[in-house]
């Protein structure tokens, strides 16, 4: 299903993933597709584990975690590849949401300078994982280990990273078919919690 870019809004968005869809941009410039992948990749809030280097890394302080400071850097960062499907008006959209509470960064800095970061969005109990970056080596894996930190800490239920790749398989990510993910988003979005404020 294909949309134009010009009527994605955030309450479009927002319906779309209560009821288990994403958009995604066809390139920079091309039309909306909307996804609903079967079988869909989440991490088990309960069973994720960060490999031990990265520990080790965490454990020396080498990044700084802040929250929801430079969304929209964040998501213009993610989409500074070759190929993307961030496009403008996925931007600006994403950019509403982080303004309406919804959609939040996850940002690692190094002696004041951004260097890698996600950016996703939550509805209740849920949060889905969009992209990330990273200039430095770990750098986005710092900033997931310590959305999931924060995800546990605030109740969330359901870490949604859409479609699995070798990166979210590292940190314990599995794939479940549509139907067992739609009762468990279900589940997600009963549950009164929200994201909170801006620290980690």
């Amino acid at each position: 299903m294909t949309s134009d870019p010009r009527d994605l809004n955030p309450d479009l968005i927002l319906g779309a993933y209560a009821h288990g869809f994403f958009p995604m941009a066809d390139s920079r410039t091309g039309p909306i597709s909307w996804y609903s992948p079967d079988p869909r990749a989440i991490i088990p809030l309960e069973a994720f584990h960060a490999p031990r280097s990265l520990r080790r890394v965490i454990r020396n302080g080498v990044f700084e975690i802040r929250v929801d400071t430079v969304f929209e850097e964040v998501i213009r960062r993610c989409a500074m590849r070759e190929e993307t499907w961030i496009s403008d008006p996925v931007i600006h959209a994403y950019t509403v949401l982080h303004h309406r509470g919804h959609a939040h960064s996850v940002e690692a800095w190094r002696k004041a300078t951004l260097v890698g970061g996600l950016y996703g969005v939550s509805i209740r109990g849920a949060f889905f994982g969009e992209s990330m970056f990273s200039l430095e080596r770990e750098a986005s894996k710092v900033a997931l280990v310590s959305l999931v930190g924060h995800l546990r800490r605030n109740r969330f239920v359901l870490l949604d990273t859409q479609i699995m790749n070798e990166h979210v398989r590292q940190f314990g990510a599995i794939e479940i078919p549509r139907g067992e993910y739609l009762n468990l988003l279900a589940s997600a979005l009963s549950v009164d919690v929200s994201f909170g404020g801006r620290s980690s």
